[in-house]
């Protein structure tokens, strides 16, 4: 079962970037190959309540089961000992991650406040995308009665384009609203 995302990259966007930047093989055009949530949880080191409301809330919002970061090495002036829980992320790869960016596009992202595009600038120099969310409840997923806290998270984007450009173009054919700079 196809998402409708994938369908209009196979359909419409390959054939549209081809002709943009002249690709000779269908393999050269650029494509999405994960999406990786994030969200660092300091307090989950003194508070275990706050690690299994986010487990339960990224879980909702990807579709699959986050695991725990923890930490690498012992940091005394954030309390931090080695191996304490400091973060949660989920990898989404094939249908879940097309099915995840339809759901970013065009329900999350424009339920944010004031919400005018999400920045051009935040290309990495290789093609991939990174844009922070300060607050969950724009998922429709996760329900406002049912969070103890406001907290954000990180959405990286990563494709196989070789320069920003083409990632923007992807990125913007697939719907993303990037704002003017």
């Amino acid at each position: 079962m196809a998402t409708r995302l994938k369908n209009l990259y196979q359909e419409t966007i390959v054939p549209n970037l081809m002709k943009q930047f002249g690709y000779t093989n269908v393999h050269q055009v650029p494509k999405l190959v994960k999406i990786t949530l994030n969200r660092g949880l300091g307090e989950a080191a003194q508070n275990a309540k706050a690690l299994e409301a986010s487990l339960s809330e990224i879980a909702a919002i990807a579709g699959q089961k986050p695991v725990v970061t923890r930490a690498k090495k012992a940091i005394a002036g954030f309390k931090i000992r080695k191996g304490m829980p400091v973060g949660i992320m989920v990898t989404l790869r094939g249908e879940r991650m097309y099915a995840f960016l339809d759901r970013l596009i065009n329900l999350a992202l424009p339920r944010i406040r004031d919400f005018r595009g999400v920045s051009p600038k935040s290309f990495d120099g290789r093609g991939n995308y990174t844009l922070g969310v300060r607050e969950q409840l724009i998922f429709p997923e996760v329900e406002y009665d049912s969070i103890d806290q406001i907290r954000g998270m990180d959405i990286s984007i990563i494709t196989t384009a070789n320069t920003d450009e083409e990632a923007r173009a992807l990125l913007k054919e697939m719907g993303m609203p990037f704002r003017d700079q």
